[in-house]
């Protein structure tokens, strides 16, 4: 299991990865949190985690993206490092996808992110878990 300094050295090379024009508007960059985030879907369940999110608050923070790392390794503890850092470089291109389309004016990830949601409760409905959330 990586710590969350690891996960943090992680970040900082997926982030650079990424091409500088991503960047446009995201003036408060990513940021790593020790939080565990459990979906308010998810009930007492706590079935479903929220790993990342894009934040757009024009009168406030601006726009940032949050990774949180005790959802991370709640989901994903039992991984490699190297399989670790797949899932979070997708995480992050996930977030990524939220700030360009909003940056474009456009919603597709969203509608697909609530297509997600729609299948997860009828699976919850019939019984069945899902873990992740974007």
């Amino acid at each position: 299991m990586i710590t969350y300094e690891e996960a943090g050295v992680m970040l900082d090379e997926i982030a650079a990865e990424l091409p500088e024009e991503f960047y446009k508007d995201l003036n408060g960059g990513v940021i790593l949190l020790t939080d565990e985030k459990v979906h308010p879907e998810s009930g007492d369940s706590k079935d479903l985690y929220i790993m990342g999110e894009y934040h757009n608050q024009p009168h406030g923070l601006g726009r940032f993206i949050t990774i949180y790392f005790g959802s991370f390794i709640r989901i994903h503890s039992h991984l490699s490092p190297e399989q670790q850092k797949i899932k979070l470089r997708r995480i992050v291109r996930h977030e990524f996808t939220h700030h360009l389309e909003s940056l474009a004016g456009e919603r597709e990830l969203e509608k697909m992110d609530e297509q997600d949601m729609e299948k997860y409760r009828r699976r919850k409905q019939n019984g069945n878990r899902y873990s992740e959330r974007n």
